[in-house]
């Protein structure tokens, strides 16, 4: 559909731009927490913080995977609104994938900062899968439409 491509470019350029905040977001907030949880030049005290610290980079890196798989998944979506011939619909990245669910009993031990971070990475993924299933889904030709592409074919 011809007037689908400009609301299509438009969605995947506004999550884009909320991603790449995210993840930016995301490596700061990540960074300052493994920091603080280092004591006394790297050694980490205490069976509880290492714990932490363990479940703090683990969560980490689902974040960023969960991140990484979103940010690949508009880059293709982009390249293919754009017409790239190397961009198919077939690819690897043209699927976001099952998500990089958080362990959310490990995540409640967190500030209320990373794990709004590992939450709104959760929703965002969700979006953008709801967003390919709906682009895949056939959409309904409208009788505006029937009428047009009849109007085409006679011309």
């Amino acid at each position: 559909m011809a007037f689908g491509l400009p609301v299509q470019r438009a969605q995947v350029e506004n999550l884009y731009v909320e991603a790449m905040l995210l993840a930016d977001e995301a490596h700061a907030a990540f960074a300052v927490q493994r920091d603080l949880g280092r004591i006394d030049g790297g050694r980490i005290e205490g069976r509880r913080d290492s714990l932490h610290l363990v479940g703090l980079a683990c969560e980490s890196l689902k974040t960023t995977t969960r991140l990484m798989h979103i940010i690949a998944w508009l880059l293709h979506r982009r390249a293919m609104i754009a017409g790239d011939p190397g961009a198919g619909p077939n690819d690897s990245a043209a699927r976001i994938g099952e998500p990089v669910a958080a362990d959310w009993s490990v995540c409640l031990g967190f500030d209320s900062a990373i794990r709004r971070i590992i939450a709104a990475s959760e929703r965002l993924f969700e979006r953008v899968a709801a967003l390919e299933a709906g682009w895949d889904t056939p959409q309904a030709v409208t009788p505006v439409q029937e009428l047009l592409a009849q109007l085409e074919a006679r011309l």
